[in-house]
């Protein structure tokens, strides 16, 4: 979508730093442009066959900060997660450094929070539905990149269950041999048991215990994930109808004219960029998890 562009507010890893999204014209001609949301006006879908779908990339791979998409802010920047007014850092449990995939959302989804998935027996996690691209490209936070479907996990979180959807760049050279969840294993051996080892102990070195995944953490085929996506993605026009309590989601858009909270005069801040800010020292630590298998 070489249509969308970003407007960053403040300085990356600080509490200010905002990333909004709108149209070409807006970061140009600040009166009459268009903001958009990544979460509700940017299209799931990217092609008319509904096989490539847009994702929003919030976390570049090997960085650390924790960028998404805030549900609570106006518009639906992405924003640092804090935690007691904290910014949020994922650690670096050897070998991985930070997140090792582009992570990100796909727009128009949500894991609804009063459904409870019936082979999970967990209910949605009240966010987007979470993408991990695993093309050779290091991306960059608000990239919208085009993606093929390659297959799911289904973590469990706190009680909640938290999609991880497998995918990768249409442009990525090896796009064209990845068209299921075999094929990962086949051509990046060893990436999918990464992925399941990744999410199972990188809350580990803050104190929590290690996380579980339904399944016994096998990752479901593209036909499943496909599925997954479109129940979301029908649950998200729940949301943006007004069917569904939104409670504290920001569901205001500039796209969805039937959509009681689309309004096309909305504003958003002026850019004011500023060079990333210092993280602290203890971002780069290592951490050696004992007992687990690589």
């Amino acid at each position: 979508m070489a249509d969308i562009t970003t407007r960053q507010v403040g300085a990356l890893n600080t509490l200010e730093y905002r990333l909004y999204f709108g149209l070409e014209a807006y970061t140009v001609i600040e009166k009459n442009g268009v903001p958009v949301s990544p979460f509700h006006d940017i299209p799931l879908f990217a092609n008319a066959e509904k096989t490539i779908l847009n994702m929003v990339v919030e976390i570049p791979r090997w960085s650390n900060a924790k960028l998404e998409i805030s549900k609570e802010v106006a518009m639906n920047p992405i924003v640092q997660d804090t935690k007691k007014g904290k910014l949020r850092f994922v650690r670096n449990c050897f070998p991985h450094k930070g997140y090792i995939w582009n992570y990100g959302a796909f727009p128009q989804t949500w894991e609804d929070p009063n459904h409870c998935h019936p082979e999970t027996k967990a209910r949605g996690d009240n966010d987007p539905i979470d993408v991990i691209e695993i093309g050779e490209q290091v991306a960059y936070p608000g990239q919208i990149k085009q993606v093929k479907v390659l297959g799911v996990m289904a973590l469990l979180d706190e009680g909640e269950t938290d999609w991880k959807v497998l995918a990768i760049d249409v442009n990525d050279p090896l796009a064209s041999k990845l068209n299921d969840i075999e094929d990962v294993e086949k051509h990046l051996p060893g990436l999918v048991r990464a992925t399941n080892e990744w999410f199972r102990i990188y809350k580990i070195p803050d104190g929590k215990p290690e996380n579980v995944f339904a399944f016994s953490g096998e990752a479901k085929n593209k036909k499943y994930a496909t599925d997954v996506i479109l129940e979301t993605h029908e649950a998200w026009k729940g949301l943006i109808s007004g069917a569904s309590d939104k409670k504290e989601i920001e569901t205001v858009n500039t796209a969805v004219e039937d959509s009681p909270y689309y309004d096309a005069s909305v504003e958003v801040p002026p850019a004011s960029a500023q060079p990333d800010a210092p993280i602290d020292a203890s971002v780069d630590k290592w951490f050696f998890i004992s007992g687990h298998n690589l």
